[in-house]
């Protein structure tokens, strides 16, 4: 009786010793592999400013030309101004679901949560918005003949 009571005590301390011989080597790989990412590493301080200048980039889309930006769309002309004055002409409601679902990349179920409403509703300001849009930019886009 004895006997299967001591071969179960060894099978425990023999997967005992192998955890601990496993958990050491993992650390020991850790450890190595810190090492020696910490060898190939170089501080905010230690670079250059040509090779801090290489870390950001900066977009100058309309900073060194001194005529408006436009789009040609449909044989139409859209300046950045006149898309501004149509997303301001908008109800501020309405407007506020454009620019979330737009250019915020919520969804629908997000902004509803966000604004305290039904998903219909946003999915309604939404589409209504566009169309207030398209009419708005239709009516004041300049005609482009180049198109």
């Amino acid at each position: 009786m004895n006997e299967p009571i001591r071969t179960q005590w060894q099978i425990r301390c023999a997967f005992n010793g192998f955890c601990k011989q496993a958990l050491k080597r993992e650390a020991m790989n850790a450890h190595r592999d810190t090492k020696r990412q910490q060898l190939r590493e170089v501080t905010f301080s230690d670079l250059s400013p040509q090779e801090e200048n290489q870390l950001h980039v900066c977009d100058q889309y309309f900073a060194d030309d001194e005529t408006e930006q436009s789009f040609i769309v449909g044989g139409r002309e859209i300046t950045a101004k006149l898309l501004a004055e149509a997303l301001h002409s908008l109800p501020e409601e309405k407007r506020e679901a454009v620019l979330l679902y737009y250019f915020f990349d919520m969804s629908e179920r997000e902004i509803a949560k966000f604004c305290n409403i039904s998903r219909t509703t946003v999915q309604y300001r939404r589409t209504s918005s566009i169309e207030l849009l398209k009419r708005y930019l239709e009516e004041r886009a300049y005609d482009c003949t180049d198109w």
